[in-house]
C-alpha cells in the first residue's frame, strides 16, 4: 500500500471481470431486449466515494502533501483504477473489483519498488475494509487491512498491521484524501524536493547505498569546487566501501526552487567525519538539481563549492 513514507500502500492486482449475460428465449426477444450493464448492481458502487483526483495528507501532519492520487472508473464501471505518486518517489497502481460470485471486493497493489498485495473484503457499515498477507523476503509474513472511509468532501484510509496472526494490530498509516487543488502544486513540488533532498544527506551519513540508488538519476554527475567530477557509480562504490564515516552531514539555510519540471535545491553542508581514519571537518555551499519523471523527482546534477574559510563557517 501507500503510501507515506510511508508511506501508504495496498490495492490489487488484476482480475477476470465474469461478464453476466441475459439469454432471452428465442432471438427475436435477444434482439429486442435492452441489456443494462453487467455492473449496475448497487454493489459494484459501494467504493465510488473514492472515486476522484486527490491530494493526500497524513491525519497527524495536515499541512504537508505527501502524494497525489487519481482514482478513476475504467471497463464500463467495473473496475476502480487507482494511480499513486508519492512525494518520495515511491508510485503505485491499483485494480479493485467486486466480486458478484463471491459477493467480496479484491483489489490489488503493485508498485515501482516491486511490491504487490492482493486483498479482499467488503463493505462494513459505511466503510470498506479490505484484508492481505505480505509475504516477507526473509519468509515471514503480516497480515494488513486497509479501511476506505468517506470523510466530508473527502476520503481517510487507514492501515493496521499484525506479525502475530491478528494478535495485536499496529499503526500502518493514516492519510486523509482532500479534493485536488492546483493553486497548491508548486509549494507542494518544493517541499516534496525539499524532502527529497534531505533524504538524500541523511542517506549519505548513512552509507546507505539503497535509497542514494532511488534518488540517483543514472546518468547522475557531482562536479565539487576543485574540479573533481563523480558519477552515480563513483559515490554508490564509496558509500559501499565504508572507508568514509560521518558524524555530520547536515545542511542548512535550505532554498528550493521549482520551474515546470526542474527543481534546483541551495544550502549550506557541514561535513565533519572520517576518510580512511583521516579526519575532514568543512562546510561547502551546494546546489542540487531534480527533474520530474514519470517515477518521481530524481537528482540529475549536484555542484559543490570549495570548502568555506573557517571564518565564514
Amino acid at each position: 500500500m501507500t503510501k507515506h513514507s510511508g508511506v501508504k500502500a495496498l490495492i490489487l492486482g488484476f482480475f477476470t471481470v465474469a461478464s453476466c449475460f441475459t439469454f432471452a428465449a428465442d432471438a427475436t426477444q435477444a434482439s429486442t431486449t435492452t441489456k443494462s450493464s453487467p455492473c449496475s448492481a448497487p454493489e459494484f458502487h459501494q467504493l465510488d466515494f473514492w472515486a476522484g483526483d486527490w491530494d493526500v495528507f497524513d491525519v497527524d501532519n495536515p499541512a504537508t502533501q505527501v502524494a497525489r492520487v487519481k482514482v478513476d472508473r475504467i471497463l464500463d464501471g467495473c473496475v476502480l483504477r487507482e494511480d499513486y505518486q508519492d512525494s518520495d518517489g515511491h508510485n503505485g497502481q491499483s485494480l479493485s473489483i467486486y466480486d458478484a460470485a463471491l459477493k467480496v471486493w479484491h483489489q490489488s497493489w503493485v508498485t515501482n519498488r516491486g511490491q504487490l498485495l492482493l486483498l479482499d473484503g467488503g463493505l462494513r457499515d459505511d466503510e470498506v475494509v479490505l484484508s492481505a498477507t505480505e509475504h516477507l523476503p526473509d519468509g515471514k509474513s503480516k497480515l494488513i487491512r486497509g479501511t476506505w472511509k468517506p470523510v466530508g468532501s473527502g476520503v481517510r484510509e487507514t492501515a493496521v498491521t499484525s506479525v502475530d496472526d491478528g494478535k495485536s494490530w499496529k499503526p500502518w498509516f493514516d492519510l486523509i484524501f482532500r479534493p485536488h487543488t492546483a493553486s497548491a502544486s508548486t509549494s507542494d513540488d518544493q517541499k516534496a524536493v525539499a524532502k527529497l533532498d534531505t533524504q538524500y544527506q541523511a542517506a549519505v551519513k548513512a552509507n546507505d547505498t539503497a535509497t542514494m540508488d532511488r534518488i540517483l538519476a543514472d546518468d547522475f554527475v557531482l562536479s565539487t569546487g576543485s574540479g573533481k567530477k563523480y558519477t552515480k557509480k563513483d559515490l554508490l562504490d564509496e558509500a559501499c566501501s565504508g572507508h568514509v564515516q560521518y558524524e555530520h552531514q547536515e545542511d542548512t539555510e535550505q532554498t528550493v526552487r521549482v520551474w515546470g519540471d526542474t527543481a534546483v535545491v541551495t544550502a549550506r553542508l557541514w561535513e565533519k567525519g572520517t576518510d580512511n581514519g583521516k579526519e575532514f571537518d568543512y562546510t561547502v555551499w551546494f546546489s542540487d538539481t531534480y527533474v520530474r519523471t514519470p517515477k518521481g523527482w530524481t537528482y540529475v546534477f549536484g555542484q559543490s563549492s570549495l570548502p568555506l574559510p573557517k571564518t565564514s563557517q
